[in-house]
């Protein structure tokens, strides 16, 4: 593909100057110049899809708790940092939205809930940004939540999340839909870069803290940097 999107992007939203998936990190990276953000949802209890990275909140809020065992109201109701609850994946849109974002969407299921996360995130998105001039991206490490992601909604853009660029990818990648491949940058190498941008697919590298090894990775042909070091890396870096 030729990437159409953003090419830095502001990781959890304010990388590491605000508390992450919060909505003032959406707002701070937007606040910065930047055009792209990246954040990860999860479904509460309800079924309500949510901004969180891990399964339990106790390491964002200081409260132990059970993402998947916990309504939204409580999950809400949490100091995400700076005063601010957990915001849902339709606020968070909607900001996005105001604020010109586009936004890489990480599908984040709590275990046991791959199949369920995929298809409600997808559809939700497709509702959210369904007037939006630029879609955003839906990626996930689920295999199972991209199948049910793309099954609810097969228009959507896809991208395979991996440690490393996988051995069969080749087919991988037309298999589960995806149009892209996100991968950890210390596992890249140019030649596995070059070969997956020579076979039509978009590539983004996480998450590159370096200035040094963030101008390499464009150098191989990367369209895609996520950056926690909104400062070192700006929105103009590429």
């Amino acid at each position: 593909m030729a990437w159409p999107f953003p090419r830095i992007v502001a990781h959890r939203g304010g990388g590491a100057l605000a508390p992450e998936n919060t909505l003032g990190a959406l707002r701070l990276g937007a606040s910065l110049g930047f055009k792209g953000v990246e954040f990860d949802v999860m479904l509460a209890k309800d079924g309500t899809p949510v901004l969180i990275h891990d399964e339990t909140t106790e390491r964002t809020t200081g409260v132990k708790g059970s993402v998947p065992a916990m309504t939204f109201k409580e999950l809400e109701r949490l100091d995400a940092g700076n005063g601010e609850g957990i915001p849902s994946f339709e606020k968070a849109s909607q900001l996005c939205l105001r604020l010109g974002l586009w936004a890489n969407i990480e599908i984040k299921p709590a275990k046991g809930h791959e199949r369920a996360t995929g298809e409600a995130v997808a559809r939700a998105a497709a509702a959210l940004w369904k007037d939006a001039p630029v879609a955003p991206i839906l990626s996930s490490f689920s295999m199972d939540a991209l199948r049910a992601a793309r099954a609810a909604e097969p228009r959507h853009h896809y991208g395979l999340l991996a440690g490393d660029v996988p051995a069969n990818w080749a087919a991988l990648l037309p298999e589960l839909g995806c149009r892209a491949l996100h991968c950890n940058h210390e596992k890249l190498t140019e030649e596995k870069a070059r070969a997956v941008r020579a076979a039509g697919y978009g590539l983004l590298c996480w998450t590159v803290n370096d200035p040094a090894a963030g101008r390499r990775l464009l150098g191989w042909g990367v369209d895609c940097l996520v950056t926690d070091a909104l400062k070192e890396i700006g929105p103009d870096f590429a």
